[in-house]
């Protein structure tokens, strides 16, 4: 393809915050540009969300069912080659929905869909279409996490026995959501959220980072959610044993009332060889441990880091990347699975971004964990999903 693609935007407009961070991370590369949107389900606020990005006023939109229809009619020469979805979590599968059967390529933000059944058919509806779905499960393009994978994958670990991810924030210690604060409001509301709060928003990621770095598949899990903050209708805190197929063992353990943290995402893995930690507040360094010498730190940028790792590297040793870097790297591995849809080229079986697999799988997470934690605890087998 021998221009940028072009895409817009559901979602995202003023006081929203990870629609900034789409945009920052679809154009950081050169390969895309933003033409049009619904950034709001209010058309004032919209229009003015696209004027702030200096967009074409005839491709802003008060609801994102008109822009699905407009840029349908569009000719080919001007047409959208993808949409971004930034909307909170129960517009997700309308939306999608929507613009894949209007014959557009998705970008989702995660979970996929507010429900499991909704995360099924959602996937039925992809491989109908036959469009390219892109889940962001952003943590999977930071350069050491793809070099953990690498390890893990040529058997440097060995095999494989424990896993353990953690992921404390503390920003919801208080009831936020009660000051009118955006982002706590939809993610508290079971209506606009789902049936999780703290394990939908950020326990999916420690799972999808489990399952990305080991392949590891689970078997059966045992889940504590609890709901610290009075009033509140979803849980804030949780803790889940996990076994998995194979007979390694697990523990995810989520929470948003874990005072003074901020985004301490952290997964530990040990084998019966060696074991390796990554903490995406320090995301540039793989921290790798042995039994019989001490541990090393392996820094992103350096020539000692695989072939993996380094693909999605930027820029050299010593100057940090983070998290629009990676999320960034979502986008450039999608960009040519997206350029071969349209141009009618055969889609790779295995690409490396997060799919609407990784999306049913999430949202499967989400349904067994609450329905253990129902149940008192109880350990629940895992459905195939």
């Amino acid at each position: 393809m021998n221009r940028k693609l072009r895409f817009g935007m559901i979602g995202g407009g003023r006081g929203a915050f990870i629609g900034a961070v789409h945009r920052t991370a679809a154009i950081m590369d050169g390969q895309a540009e933003l033409v049009a949107g619904a950034f709001s389900s209010d058309a004032k606020r919209s229009r003015a969300s696209g004027a702030d990005l200096f967009l074409d006023p005839s491709r802003v939109y008060g609801s994102y069912r008109e822009m699905a229809a407009a840029e349908a009619k569009r000719p080919k020469h001007e047409r959208l080659d993808f949409v971004s979805i930034v909307t909170p979590n129960h517009q997700h599968f309308p939306i999608a929905k929507l613009f894949l059967e209007k014959g557009f390529n998705v970008v989702c933000d995660k979970p996929a869909t507010f429900t499991l059944a909704e995360a099924k058919q959602l996937r039925a509806i992809v491989r109908r279409t036959k469009k390219v779905f892109v889940l962001t499960h952003n943590y999977t393009g930071n350069a050491m996490v793809r070099q953990a994978r690498e390890l893990v994958r040529s058997g440097f670990l060995g095999q494989l026995r424990k896993v353990v991810a953690e992921y404390p924030q503390g920003w919801l210690s208080t009831p936020l959501e009660k000051t009118g604060q955006k982002q706590a409001g939809w993610r508290t509301d079971p209506k606009r959220s789902g049936a999780a709060g703290c394990i939908g928003d950020i326990g999916t990621h420690a799972e999808n980072l489990t399952r990305y770095i080991t392949g590891l598949r689970l078997d059966s899990l045992c889940a504590d959610l609890t709901t610290f903050v009075p009033g509140r209708k979803l849980d804030d805190d949780g803790s889940i044993l996990i076994r998995f197929r194979g007979g390694a063992k697990g523990v995810i353990h989520a929470s948003q009332i874990s005072v003074g943290e901020e985004n301490a995402l952290t997964i530990r893995v040990y084998g019966t060889k060696a074991a390796l930690e990554w903490q995406q507040e320090h995301p540039n360094e793989l921290i790798v441990k042995f039994p019989d010498r001490p541990r090393q730190i392996w820094r992103r940028g350096n020539g000692y880091v695989g072939a993996a790792g380094a693909r999605v590297t930027r820029i050299p040793a010593g100057h940090p990347e983070g998290y629009l870097e990676a999320f960034a790297n979502i986008y450039r591995s999608a960009f040519p699975v997206i350029a071969a849809e349209v141009e009618g080229k055969k889609l790779p079986k295995d690409p490396d971004f997060p799919t609407i697999d990784d999306g049913v799988e999430g949202m499967t997470f989400i349904a067994t964990v609450v329905k253990s934690s129902k149940l008192g605890a109880r350990w629940v087998k895992f459905p195939r999903s």
